[in-house]
This record gives structure tokens, C-alpha cells and sequence, in this order.
């Protein structure tokens, strides 16, 4: 079967990159796998990609509008000026492309148009938009959410009632999400919660733990650190020897180090930039802390879980409380109580014993998130949907039969 992901851009380092990464490389043993990404801002990707995997690039641009090989601060692409301009079409309502000029608009509808027979898994509420509208209907059109249908505005929520039920499926990650869908949608499309999948990892041993409680995400208002360096503050009073390490960057990495310095916390909170084995980071660390003001469902929650590390999350729509049973698997908080937060970081440092027995819940938790455990849901799903294209033709063939023919 033929498989074609289309991403936004699969050369940066967000959980939905990873998470689609991961799943092509989970299915890419059986099937012919494909990732489009519509923008491009590097030579090589951050995740690392089965050679069987084809990875194409459908412009040659950054997400500003330049392209990826002008000089930083240069734009050699004339078509950028129509990029001031309000996009008209449906997908426009997704803050991702209200920028998106025609002709990447054109770029990504010929794309999809070119595909022979597949499953086309679109990975955010644009292209899922731009599928339901452009896709051509041989194919099997599945609109993944990575996010949570109340967390967008009024406006894309509109566009997605409308545009959705074309697709042949969407798939979201939560509980909470389906519920949304299902009253946003009704059964006018088939509905699928397939959480996120992680590869198989053994767990880190205890002893090699030191004081550090790590973090890990986009350096934006979403995922919360800025409430997350309020948090410390606390923590850091009671138990100085204590370390805070956050990895990732953004455009708030500024404003979080000024947070910081005023603090005093630079001996002891550290903003680490973007690694590329966050698996060892997590090996090292003893608690994991997860901060965000809204989720649909963390990769990286599900990553430092299966370490064996016990965490302390915000219950934010959506994602945590699928996972997290509070002082079961790990302590889930009042989303945005800051002052619950540290409480929660302080309780787990003050008690080892605790940390250890939610640390090895948590990794029992998230061995139902491994990749083949979630790939065989995906590919029942994809059986499911050919099966459903192959019965109407066969009952035409039969409808059509002479009679005594």
C-alpha cells in the first residue's frame, strides 16, 4: 500500500514531526511510505529517518517566504509579497498558512493530484482542510488533529465542520478530543482515536538518576514555562541543590532567560537548546515536568514515561489525564496552578520511594503507546477503509449481472 504523510515541515523538531516520523518509520517495513513537507528551512532533518522512507520537499522555502538557501535576512522570491495578503481559502483560518501564498497553495493541491492509489494522511488542520477540498477522491483521505478541535478559533472550527466530513476519516489522540469531534461532526465522518506511538526503549536504571527535573518543548507560550520558572522558584527555595534543565527553542527563549536572571536561578535552571538524544537527557534525569497551557497529546510525555521517569503535569486540554492517573502513574495538576505544580515537584523530590513507584507505573503505562502496539491499530484502519472502497464496486458489478446470467 502506498502511504503519503504531508507535514508543514518535517525539518523541524515538534512533537508532530517526531510522531509522524515515527510512524513512517513503523510502517515502512510493509509499505511504500512518503513525507511532503511544504516548507523547508535546513539541508537535513532533526529526526532521524528510515532510508526507506522518501522524504520530498515541495518548495524550496522557509516559513517566512525566503528561500531556505537565500542568506539569512535576504528574499530573493518575488512571489513574497503576496504573502502580506489575508489567504482567502478555508485553510487560511489556521494561523500555520495565514500567509501562505498561491503558489504554495498550487504546490501542495498538485502534489496530492499526482499521488497514485494511497492513504493520504494529512497532519494539521490546514492540509486537512486543503485534502477535503483538493484531495482527488480515489484516494483514502485521513485528517490527522495533533492539537484539540476547542483550542481553535470559532472561524477554523466553522471550516472544519464544513470541510471534514469529505475526508474518509480523522484521527485524533485523546479521549476528550474524540468527544469534541463527535459533537462537532456527529457521524457525518468516521471518527478514530489512535493516540501517538513511541519506539520500544528500555528503562533507565534508578541508580543512575541525578537531582535534575527536565523539561522539553517548543520555547513558546504554549508549553508553559514561563509558569514552569514561577514553579522552580519555589522548588529552588526548599531544595537549592536541585536542578531545572528545559530543552528546546523559540521565539520566547528571550523573555524565559530575562525570567531566569531576575530570579536568580542561572546557577541552577538551565535552557539547554534542541538535543538530539533526549533519550540519554531523560536516562539521567528523576522527574519529568510537563507545564503546557494546552496539549493534544505530548510525545515527550509518553517518551520520558517510558524511561521509567515519574511526572508532574498540568492537566491541560488535552492529552495528560489520558495518561497520567494522579499518584498512580505519576501527579496531575490544576492546569496553570503554579503554585500546585511546585507543590508537585517538591512532594516527588522529598520522596524517593514515591518516585520510584510511579516512576515504574509509568513505564507500564506507556508500554501501551509503543509503536506496534499503535501500528496495528493504524493498520486496521487502513484495511478497514480499502475493504469499504472495494464493497460498493463489488455490489455494482452485482446490481449489474443479467438475470440467470
Amino acid at each position: 500500500m502506498n502511504i503519503r504523510f504531508l507535514l508543514h515541515n518535517a525539518y523541524g523538531v515538534g512533537g508532530t514531526i517526531r510522531t509522524v516520523f515515527n510512524q513512517a518509520n513503523a510502517l515502512c517495513a510493509t509499505h511504500d511510505v512518503e513525507i511532503a513537507s511544504v516548507y523547508r528551512h535546513t539541508e537535513k532533518p532533526a529526526f532521524a529517518l528510515d532510508p526507506r522512507v522518501r522524504l520530498v520537499s515541495l518548495t524550496d522555502l522557509r516559513e517566512d517566504g525566503s528561500r531556505w538557501t537565500d542568506k539569512p535576512g535576504t528574499n530573493s522570491r518575488f512571489w513574497r509579497k503576496t504573502r502580506a495578503l489575508r489567504n482567502p481559502l478555508p485553510h487560511g483560518r489556521d494561523f500555520r498558512y495565514n500567509r501562505w501564498d498561491p503558489l504554495v497553495d498550487l504546490k501542495v493541491v498538485r502534489y496530492m493530484g499526482a499521488q497514485p492509489d494511497a492513504v493520504l494522511i494529512t497532519t494539521r488542520p490546514a492540509l486537512n482542510l486543503l485534502a477535503a477540498w483538493f484531495a482527488p477522491r480515489r484516494l483514502i483521505r485521513i485528517g490527522q488533529d495533533h492539537m484539540n478541535f476547542r483550542s481553535y478559533r470559532p472561524r477554523l472550527q466553522s471550516a472544519i465542520r464544513r470541510a471534514y466530513p469529505r475526508l474518509d476519516a480523522v484521527s485524533v489522540l485523546t479521549r476528550a478530543d474524540f468527544a469534541a469531534y463527535r459533537d462537532a461532526l456527529g457521524d457525518a465522518v468516521r471518527l478514530e482515536r489512535i493516540p501517538n506511538g513511541i519506539p520500544p526503549r528500555p528503562a533507565a536504571p534508578a541508580e543512575g538518576r541525578t537531582r535534575v527535573l527536565v523539561a522539553a518543548g517548543r520555547l513558546t507560550r504554549q508549553k508553559g514555562f514561563d509558569m514552569l520558572v514561577e514553579a522552580f522558584e519555589q522548588v529552588h527555595e526548599r531544595h537549592p541543590e536541585w536542578q531545572l534543565h528545559i530543552f528546546g527553542e523559540g521565539r520566547k527563549r528571550r523573555k524565559l532567560t530575562e525570567m531566569i536572571q531576575e530570579r536568580g536561578l542561572g546557577e541552577v535552571l538551565h535552557l539547554r537548546g534542541i538535543t538530539r538524544n533526549l533519550d540519554a537527557e531523560l536516562a539521567k534525569s528523576s522527574i519529568f515536568v510537563l507545564s503546557s497551557r494546552k496539549e493534544g497529546l505530548p510525545m515527550v510525555l509518553l517518551e520520558a514515561m517510558c524511561t521509567g521517569l515519574p511526572v508532574v503535569a498540568f492537566d491541560c486540554p488535552t492529552g495528560p489525564a489520558d495518561v497520567v492517573e494522579d499518584g498512580a502513574n505519576g501527579l496531575l495538576i490544576p492546569a496553570e496552578d503554579v503554585s500546585g505544580l511546585a507543590a508537585g515537584m517538591i512532594r516527588l523530590i522529598e520522596n524517593p520511594d514515591e518516585r520510584e513507584t510511579l516512576g515504574a507505573a509509568a513505564r507500564a503505562t506507556a508500554a501501551h503507546y509503543e509503536s506496534p502496539v499503535i501500528l496495528a491499530r493504524w493498520e486496521d484502519l487502513f484495511a478497514d477503509l480499502s475493504q469499504q472502497r472495494v464493497r460498493p464496486a463489488a455490489s455494482h458489478l452485482l446490481d449489474s449481472t443479467p438475470a440467470g446470467g
